[in-house]
Protein backbone atom coordinates (compact mmCIF):
# COMPACT_ATOMS: atom_id res chain seq x y z
CA UNK A 1 0.00 0.00 0.00
CA UNK A 2 1.49 3.23 -0.37
CA UNK A 3 2.17 5.90 2.12
CA UNK A 4 -1.68 7.82 2.27
CA UNK A 5 -1.11 11.29 2.33
CA UNK A 6 -2.52 12.91 5.46
CA UNK A 7 -5.91 15.07 6.15
CA UNK A 8 -9.63 14.99 5.75
CA UNK A 9 -10.57 14.17 2.49
CA UNK A 10 -14.90 14.59 1.25
CA UNK A 11 -15.71 11.83 -1.10
CA UNK A 12 -19.36 11.45 -2.54
CA UNK A 13 -20.88 8.64 -3.92
CA UNK A 14 -21.75 8.87 -7.90
CA UNK A 15 -25.09 9.67 -8.62
CA UNK A 16 -26.71 6.84 -10.93
CA UNK A 17 -24.48 3.95 -9.56
CA UNK A 18 -25.26 1.33 -7.41
CA UNK A 19 -25.56 1.28 -3.41
CA UNK A 20 -21.87 0.54 -1.88
CA UNK A 21 -20.49 -0.63 1.05
CA UNK A 22 -18.75 1.86 3.12
CA UNK A 23 -15.69 0.31 3.15
CA UNK A 24 -15.57 -0.60 -0.08
CA UNK A 25 -16.56 2.57 -1.77
CA UNK A 26 -14.02 4.52 0.22
CA UNK A 27 -11.17 2.08 -0.33
CA UNK A 28 -11.98 2.26 -4.40
CA UNK A 29 -12.47 6.03 -4.31
CA UNK A 30 -8.90 6.74 -2.56
CA UNK A 31 -6.65 4.05 -3.84
CA UNK A 32 -5.66 3.04 0.07
CA UNK A 33 -6.25 -0.84 0.74
CA UNK A 34 -9.36 -2.10 2.01
CA UNK A 35 -8.00 -3.09 5.68
CA UNK A 36 -6.24 0.01 6.13
CA UNK A 37 -9.76 1.75 5.10
CA UNK A 38 -11.36 -0.83 7.62
CA UNK A 39 -9.15 0.29 10.58
CA UNK A 40 -9.74 3.70 9.65
CA UNK A 41 -13.38 3.49 9.89
CA UNK A 42 -13.08 1.52 13.23
CA UNK A 43 -10.94 4.25 15.06
CA UNK A 44 -14.24 6.77 13.72
CA UNK A 45 -12.19 8.23 11.06
CA UNK A 46 -14.83 7.84 8.54
CA UNK A 47 -18.40 10.21 9.41
CA UNK A 48 -21.53 11.39 7.18
CA UNK A 49 -23.14 13.93 8.37
CA UNK A 50 -21.16 13.96 11.91
CA UNK A 51 -22.26 10.46 12.24
CA UNK A 52 -19.49 7.51 12.41
CA UNK A 53 -20.23 5.50 10.12
CA UNK A 54 -19.01 1.10 9.76
CA UNK A 55 -17.45 -0.23 7.25
CA UNK A 56 -20.67 -2.51 6.66
CA UNK A 57 -22.88 0.35 6.05
CA UNK A 58 -24.28 0.73 2.52
CA UNK A 59 -23.85 4.37 0.88
CA UNK A 60 -26.74 5.57 -1.52
CA UNK A 61 -25.97 7.35 -4.67
CA UNK A 62 -25.34 11.31 -3.57
CA UNK A 63 -23.85 10.45 -0.23
CA UNK A 64 -21.06 12.86 1.16
CA UNK A 65 -18.56 11.48 3.48
CA UNK A 66 -15.74 12.62 4.59
CA UNK A 67 -12.55 10.54 5.84
CA UNK A 68 -10.38 11.32 8.34
CA UNK A 69 -6.24 10.50 7.23
CA UNK A 70 -4.01 10.63 10.15
CA UNK A 71 0.22 11.13 9.74
CA UNK A 72 1.85 8.15 9.30
CA UNK A 73 4.83 7.75 11.96
CA UNK A 74 8.24 6.70 10.88
CA UNK A 75 9.09 3.02 11.77
CA UNK A 76 10.88 3.11 14.69
CA UNK A 77 14.23 1.83 14.59
CA UNK A 78 14.16 -1.66 17.14
CA UNK A 79 16.70 -2.60 18.74
CA UNK A 80 17.03 -6.53 20.24
CA UNK A 81 16.93 -6.10 24.05
CA UNK A 82 18.68 -9.59 25.30
CA UNK A 83 17.71 -8.39 28.65
CA UNK A 84 14.23 -9.36 28.14
CA UNK A 85 13.28 -12.75 29.54
CA UNK A 86 11.53 -14.84 26.89
CA UNK A 87 9.71 -17.92 28.04
CA UNK A 88 8.79 -20.62 24.40
CA UNK A 89 6.17 -23.09 25.05
CA UNK A 90 6.19 -24.56 21.48
CA UNK A 91 8.63 -23.85 18.18
CA UNK A 92 8.45 -24.99 14.94
CA UNK A 93 9.58 -24.11 11.18
CA UNK A 94 6.85 -22.14 11.19
CA UNK A 95 6.10 -20.26 14.04
CA UNK A 96 7.40 -20.11 17.90
CA UNK A 97 4.55 -19.62 21.19
CA UNK A 98 5.47 -17.60 23.80
CA UNK A 99 4.36 -16.83 27.44
CA UNK A 100 3.74 -13.32 27.75
CA UNK A 101 4.52 -11.91 31.54
CA UNK A 102 2.12 -9.18 33.03
CA UNK A 103 3.45 -5.93 32.29
CA UNK A 104 5.09 -6.71 29.35
CA UNK A 105 4.17 -4.57 25.92
CA UNK A 106 4.07 -6.59 22.59
CA UNK A 107 5.13 -3.99 20.46
CA UNK A 108 6.25 -0.58 20.18
CA UNK A 109 3.96 2.12 20.45
CA UNK A 110 3.84 6.41 21.72
CA UNK A 111 5.48 6.09 25.03
CA UNK A 112 6.73 2.86 25.01
CA UNK A 113 9.43 2.18 22.01
CA UNK A 114 11.39 -0.04 23.65
CA UNK A 115 11.27 -2.81 26.89
CA UNK A 116 8.96 -5.00 24.14
CA UNK A 117 8.62 -8.21 23.36
CA UNK A 118 9.10 -7.44 20.09
CA UNK A 119 12.70 -6.02 21.28
CA UNK A 120 13.18 -9.57 23.06
CA UNK A 121 12.34 -11.49 19.93
CA UNK A 122 14.43 -9.66 17.52
CA UNK A 123 17.02 -10.76 19.86
CA UNK A 124 17.29 -14.25 19.30
CA UNK A 125 18.25 -13.46 15.66
CA UNK A 126 15.62 -14.99 13.85
CA UNK A 127 13.76 -13.82 10.70
CA UNK A 128 9.63 -13.35 11.27
CA UNK A 129 6.86 -12.33 8.79
CA UNK A 130 6.38 -9.10 7.87
CA UNK A 131 2.79 -8.94 6.87
CA UNK A 132 2.10 -6.64 9.95
CA UNK A 133 4.19 -4.20 9.14
CA UNK A 134 7.83 -3.20 10.83
CA UNK A 135 6.92 -2.66 14.04
CA UNK A 136 5.08 -5.98 15.02
CA UNK A 137 7.51 -8.54 13.48
CA UNK A 138 5.87 -11.56 13.34
CA UNK A 139 2.91 -10.85 15.77
CA UNK A 140 -0.56 -12.37 14.53
CA UNK A 141 -2.52 -11.19 17.44
CA UNK A 142 -1.31 -9.33 20.37
CA UNK A 143 -2.23 -9.57 24.39
CA UNK A 144 -3.05 -6.11 26.56
CA UNK A 145 0.30 -5.58 28.39
CA UNK A 146 -1.79 -6.54 31.99
CA UNK A 147 -2.67 -9.38 30.62
CA UNK A 148 -0.40 -12.83 30.79
CA UNK A 149 -0.41 -15.91 28.86
CA UNK A 150 0.18 -17.24 25.28
CA UNK A 151 1.05 -15.63 22.18
CA UNK A 152 1.66 -16.59 18.68
CA UNK A 153 4.72 -15.52 16.48
CA UNK A 154 5.19 -15.97 12.98
CA UNK A 155 8.83 -17.08 11.06
CA UNK A 156 7.86 -15.93 7.46
CA UNK A 157 4.92 -14.27 5.82
CA UNK A 158 3.31 -17.79 4.77
CA UNK A 159 3.18 -18.67 8.20
CA UNK A 160 2.14 -15.30 9.05
CA UNK A 161 -0.83 -15.13 6.49
CA UNK A 162 -2.02 -19.02 7.88
CA UNK A 163 -2.23 -17.89 11.37
CA UNK A 164 -4.02 -14.57 10.30
CA UNK A 165 -6.25 -16.36 7.91
CA UNK A 166 -7.62 -18.63 10.58
CA UNK A 167 -7.72 -16.06 13.56
CA UNK A 168 -10.20 -14.35 10.79
CA UNK A 169 -12.07 -17.24 9.96
CA UNK A 170 -12.57 -18.06 13.64
CA UNK A 171 -10.51 -21.21 13.83
CA UNK A 172 -8.12 -20.22 16.17
CA UNK A 173 -9.43 -20.85 20.06
CA UNK A 174 -8.27 -18.74 22.58
CA UNK A 175 -9.54 -19.80 25.81
CA UNK A 176 -8.38 -17.19 29.06
CA UNK A 177 -8.91 -17.82 32.97
CA UNK A 178 -10.26 -14.90 34.58
CA UNK A 179 -10.92 -14.17 38.21
CA UNK A 180 -14.00 -12.24 38.30
CA UNK A 181 -15.89 -10.64 41.26
CA UNK A 182 -19.56 -11.85 41.84
CA UNK A 183 -20.59 -14.82 42.33
CA UNK A 184 -21.43 -15.91 38.43
CA UNK A 185 -25.43 -17.87 38.53
CA UNK A 186 -24.93 -19.74 34.97
CA UNK A 187 -21.98 -22.32 34.93
CA UNK A 188 -21.90 -21.71 31.24
CA UNK A 189 -22.88 -18.19 29.21
CA UNK A 190 -22.48 -16.55 26.49
CA UNK A 191 -21.95 -12.69 25.91
CA UNK A 192 -23.30 -11.36 22.87
CA UNK A 193 -22.56 -7.13 22.70
CA UNK A 194 -21.08 -4.89 19.64
CA UNK A 195 -17.82 -2.77 20.98
CA UNK A 196 -16.36 0.74 20.10
CA UNK A 197 -14.83 3.26 21.71
CA UNK A 198 -16.43 4.63 24.60
CA UNK A 199 -18.47 8.62 23.44
CA UNK A 200 -17.19 9.73 27.06
CA UNK A 201 -13.61 8.49 26.79
CA UNK A 202 -12.20 7.77 23.79
CA UNK A 203 -9.30 6.11 25.68
CA UNK A 204 -11.55 3.18 27.03
CA UNK A 205 -14.01 0.48 24.89
CA UNK A 206 -17.85 0.54 25.56
CA UNK A 207 -20.89 -1.70 24.45
CA UNK A 208 -22.18 0.27 21.88
CA UNK A 209 -25.38 0.26 19.85
CA UNK A 210 -22.80 0.68 16.41
CA UNK A 211 -20.10 -1.24 17.86
CA UNK A 212 -18.30 -3.77 16.17
CA UNK A 213 -19.84 -7.44 16.85
CA UNK A 214 -18.51 -9.45 19.23
CA UNK A 215 -18.99 -12.72 21.33
CA UNK A 216 -17.56 -13.85 24.27
CA UNK A 217 -18.61 -17.11 26.46
CA UNK A 218 -17.80 -18.68 29.37
CA UNK A 219 -17.64 -21.80 31.67
CA UNK A 220 -17.29 -21.91 35.76
CA UNK A 221 -14.63 -23.32 36.72
CA UNK A 222 -14.31 -23.03 40.58
CA UNK A 223 -16.17 -20.53 42.86
CA UNK A 224 -15.41 -18.76 45.88
CA UNK A 225 -17.63 -16.69 48.14
CA UNK A 226 -17.60 -13.20 46.32
CA UNK A 227 -15.39 -14.42 43.17
CA UNK A 228 -16.16 -16.93 40.53
CA UNK A 229 -12.93 -18.38 38.16
CA UNK A 230 -14.21 -18.38 34.68
CA UNK A 231 -12.45 -20.15 31.51
CA UNK A 232 -13.41 -17.44 28.69
CA UNK A 233 -13.51 -18.58 25.36
CA UNK A 234 -12.93 -15.00 22.89
CA UNK A 235 -14.44 -15.69 19.63
CA UNK A 236 -13.67 -12.43 18.56
CA UNK A 237 -10.81 -10.26 19.10
CA UNK A 238 -11.97 -6.75 19.48
CA UNK A 239 -9.76 -4.77 22.24
CA UNK A 240 -10.32 -5.29 25.40
CA UNK A 241 -13.20 -7.60 25.15
CA UNK A 242 -13.17 -9.98 28.12
CA UNK A 243 -12.60 -7.29 30.34
CA UNK A 244 -15.58 -4.75 29.11
CA UNK A 245 -17.88 -8.17 28.36
CA UNK A 246 -17.76 -9.57 31.90
CA UNK A 247 -18.22 -6.44 33.22
CA UNK A 248 -20.84 -5.35 31.27
CA UNK A 249 -22.65 -8.41 32.97
CA UNK A 250 -21.75 -7.23 36.44
CA UNK A 251 -18.36 -9.34 37.17
CA UNK A 252 -15.40 -7.69 36.25
CA UNK A 253 -12.17 -8.88 35.79
CA UNK A 254 -10.18 -8.81 39.97
CA UNK A 255 -7.59 -5.98 39.60
CA UNK A 256 -8.95 -4.68 36.41
CA UNK A 257 -8.04 -0.57 37.33
CA UNK A 258 -10.14 0.27 34.07
CA UNK A 259 -13.13 -1.50 33.95
CA UNK A 260 -13.61 -2.38 37.62
CA UNK A 261 -15.93 -1.37 40.72
CA UNK A 262 -15.47 -1.29 44.04
CA UNK A 263 -13.54 -4.61 45.44
CA UNK A 264 -13.30 -5.06 41.67
CA UNK A 265 -10.37 -2.77 41.32
CA UNK A 266 -8.13 -4.34 43.96
CA UNK A 267 -9.40 -8.45 43.59
CA UNK A 268 -8.71 -10.40 46.64
CA UNK A 269 -5.58 -10.10 49.29
CA UNK A 270 -2.85 -10.44 47.62
CA UNK A 271 -3.59 -9.45 44.20
CA UNK A 272 -0.85 -7.62 42.66
CA UNK A 273 -2.55 -7.34 39.41
CA UNK A 274 -5.20 -8.44 36.52
CA UNK A 275 -6.02 -11.63 37.12
CA UNK A 276 -6.59 -12.45 33.15
CA UNK A 277 -4.79 -15.20 31.39
CA UNK A 278 -4.42 -16.34 28.01
CA UNK A 279 -4.51 -19.80 29.38
CA UNK A 280 -4.84 -21.92 26.06
CA UNK A 281 -4.98 -22.36 22.23
CA UNK A 282 -5.59 -24.49 19.67
CA UNK A 283 -5.12 -24.11 15.84
CA UNK A 284 -4.01 -25.50 12.96
CA UNK A 285 0.28 -25.87 12.03
CA UNK A 286 0.52 -23.78 8.77
CA UNK A 287 2.53 -26.33 7.37
CA UNK A 288 1.67 -30.38 8.38
CA UNK A 289 -1.87 -29.09 8.86
CA UNK A 290 -1.98 -30.73 12.35
CA UNK A 291 -3.79 -29.52 15.55
CA UNK A 292 -1.60 -27.84 17.70
CA UNK A 293 -3.32 -27.30 21.72
CA UNK A 294 -0.88 -25.89 23.72
CA UNK A 295 -1.60 -24.24 27.90
CA UNK A 296 0.46 -22.15 29.86
CA UNK A 297 -0.35 -23.02 33.24
CA UNK A 298 -1.39 -19.87 35.55
CA UNK A 299 1.67 -17.76 36.60
CA UNK A 300 2.62 -18.22 40.58
CA UNK A 301 1.52 -14.74 41.79
CA UNK A 302 -2.05 -15.40 40.74
CA UNK A 303 -1.92 -19.02 41.59
CA UNK A 304 -1.15 -17.63 45.36
CA UNK A 305 -4.08 -15.66 44.90
CA UNK A 306 -6.44 -19.10 44.11
CA UNK A 307 -5.00 -20.84 46.70
CA UNK A 308 -5.46 -17.28 49.78
CA UNK A 309 -9.28 -18.10 47.96
CA UNK A 310 -9.40 -21.59 48.76
CA UNK A 311 -8.11 -21.12 52.64
CA UNK A 312 -10.61 -18.20 52.88
CA UNK A 313 -13.43 -20.75 52.03
CA UNK A 314 -12.39 -23.33 53.79
CA UNK A 315 -11.56 -25.51 50.77
CA UNK A 316 -8.16 -27.33 49.61
CA UNK A 317 -9.86 -27.76 45.55
CA UNK A 318 -7.28 -27.32 43.36
CA UNK A 319 -7.13 -26.34 39.68
CA UNK A 320 -7.08 -29.37 37.51
CA UNK A 321 -6.09 -29.26 33.83
CA UNK A 322 -9.22 -31.91 33.27
CA UNK A 323 -12.23 -29.69 34.91
CA UNK A 324 -14.03 -27.47 32.80
CA UNK A 325 -11.92 -27.58 29.79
Amino acid sequence: MREPAPGRRVLVVPEGGEPRRADRFVADATGLSRSYVQRLIADGRLTAEGRRLRARDVLRPGTVVELDVPPVRPPEHLEPDPTIPLRVVYEDEDLLVVDKPAGLVVHPAPGHPAGTLVNALLARGDRYGGIAGVGRPGLVHRLDRDTSGLLMVAKHDAAQQSLMAQLKARRVKKTYLALVAGEVAAAVGRIEAPLGRDPRDRRRVAVVPDGRPAVTGYRVRERFPGWTLLEVDLLTGRTHQIRVHLAAIGHPVAGDQVYGTGVARTGPPGLARLFLHAWRLEFTSPSSGRLLRLTAELPPELEAVLEGCRRAAGTLVGVGEGRGG
